[in-house]
C-alpha cells in the first residue's frame, strides 16, 4: 500500500495553534459582526446568546447529542483500529473517514452559518477543512488514497444542511429579524471550538447546537 509520511511534532503543533488561532477569530468576528445598535443594545444581544447557549446545552444532554456523536466518532475509530490488524479494503477507509469526519459538530454548525449568511460565513467549514484533510493525510497510510473519496459524501451532507438554512430557514429568519441571534451564539460555539482544538477545555460541542434555536426565540420573546 502506498505510505504517507505523518507530520512531525513540530508541524503537528504548528497547525494546531494556527487552527486554533483562527477559530478563535473567525468565531469572535461572527458574534461582533452580529450584534449591533447602543451599548446597552449589545449587552442584551450578548445576554440572548449566552443563555441559549446555557438553554442548548442542557438540551443537548438531554438529548444526549454528544453522547450520539461520541458513538459514530468511536465506531469510525474501531475501524481504523481493525485495519492496522488486517490488510483493509478500500471501503473500509471510505466508511471510516465519511463517519468520522459527518460526525464532527463543526461541520454542521459552519454549514449552518454558511447558509444563514450573506454572503456565506464560509470560514468554520475552511477550519473543518484544514482538520480533515490533515486526518486524511494521515489515514492514507493505512487505507491508501481512496480515503480522499469520504470527502464526498461530507460535501453532500453538509452542502444539504448550507441549502436548506439558505433557502428555507434563512428567508423565515430575515422576514423577522432573527437572524443575527443565531450567527452570534454560533459565532460563540465555533469559538468554543478553538478551546478543544488547543486542548485548553474538553467541551462537548455537539450539545450546544440546540442554542441555534434557542436564540432567536430568546431574541423574539426578549421583544
Amino acid at each position: 500500500m502506498l505510505g504517507c509520511k505523518p507530520l512531525s511534532p513540530a508541524r503537528e503543533s504548528f497547525f494546531k495553534v494556527a487552527i486554533g488561532a483562527f477559530t478563535v477569530y473567525y468565531g469572535l468576528r461572527l458574534t461582533w459582526i452580529s450584534v449591533n445598535g447602543s451599548f446597552l443594545q449589545i449587552l442584551k444581544q450578548l445576554l440572548v446568546a449566552v443563555v441559549a447557549l446555557m438553554l442548548g446545552k442542557l438540551t443537548g444532554r438531554l438529548l444526549h447529542l454528544q453522547k450520539f456523536s461520541n458513538r459514530l466518532g468511536q465506531a469510525a475509530r474501531e475501524r481504523i483500529v481493525a485495519a492496522t490488524n488486517h490488510k483493509p479494503s478500500p471501503g473500509d477507509g471510505f466508511k471510516a473517514c465519511a463517519v468520522l469526519f459527518c460526525a464532527a459538530p463543526l461541520g454542521i454548525l459552519g454549514a449552518v452559518q454558511d447558509g444563514l449568511t450573506s454572503p456565506g460565513y464560509f470560514y468554520p467549514l475552511v477550519v473543518k477543512g484544514v482538520m480533515d484533510g490533515l486526518a486524511t493525510f494521515g489515514f492514507v497510510g493505512i487505507f491508501g488514497w481512496g480515503v480522499v473519496l469520504a470527502a464526498l459524501p461530507v460535501l453532500a451532507f453538509q452542502g444539504s444542511i448550507t441549502l436548506v438554512c439558505q433557502h428555507v430557514i434563512e428567508p423565515f429568519l430575515r422576514t423577522r429579524d432573527l437572524v443575527d441571534p443565531v450567527n452570534a451564539a454560533g459565532g460563540l460555539v465555533v469559538f468554543s471550538v478553538a478551546l478543544v482544538v488547543l486542548e485548553i477545555k474538553r467541551i462537548e460541542l455537539a450539545d450546544y447546537l440546540p442554542a441555534l434555536a434557542f436564540a432567536p426565540l430568546l431574541a423574539w420573546v426578549s421583544r
